[in-house]
């Protein structure tokens, strides 16, 4: 069973738990984002955000649920192009067998499309078609 974690943004929880109910059995997931109330989130979230890149680092699959948001069709912020960047460096760097890819292609006007270009025709990241 391949150990996934899914990146995206927390404001998405509807859409998030469509999601994670279609995936197969095949999968065991192990994070994704949720979201942290207001009152505890600067008190919570540091400990959250590591312990999500330290799933990341022990997942097979990352997935970047990239969803439309903001008006923008596959729409991809900041953090999530990080934890994007984070899992590519573990297979570039540390030679970890870890697949990666998005929900959606991205619209061109989302801040990191060039790369995600790039980083699909090295085929370093693929679109999700499971």
């Amino acid at each position: 069973m391949k150990k996934i974690v899914i990146s995206g943004s927390a404001s998405l929880q509807k859409e998030l738990g469509d999601f994670i109910k279609t995936l197969s059995s095949e999968f065991k997931l192990l994070d994704y984002p949720k979201a942290i109330p207001q009152e505890s989130f600067m008190e919570d979230y540091p400990a959250i955000h590591k312990d999500f890149y330290k799933n990341i680092a022990g997942a097979d699959v990352l997935l970047i649920f990239n969803h439309d948001k903001k008006g923008i069709s596959g729409y991809i912020g900041a953090a999530g192009f990080a934890e994007l960047a984070f899992g590519l460096s573990q297979r570039l760097v540390y030679g970890k067998n870890i697949e990666l890819y998005l929900y959606k292609m991205p619209d061109k006007s989302v801040q990191c499309y060039d790369e995600v270009q790039l980083w699909l025709k090295l085929g370093w990241i693929k679109i999700w078609d499971k």
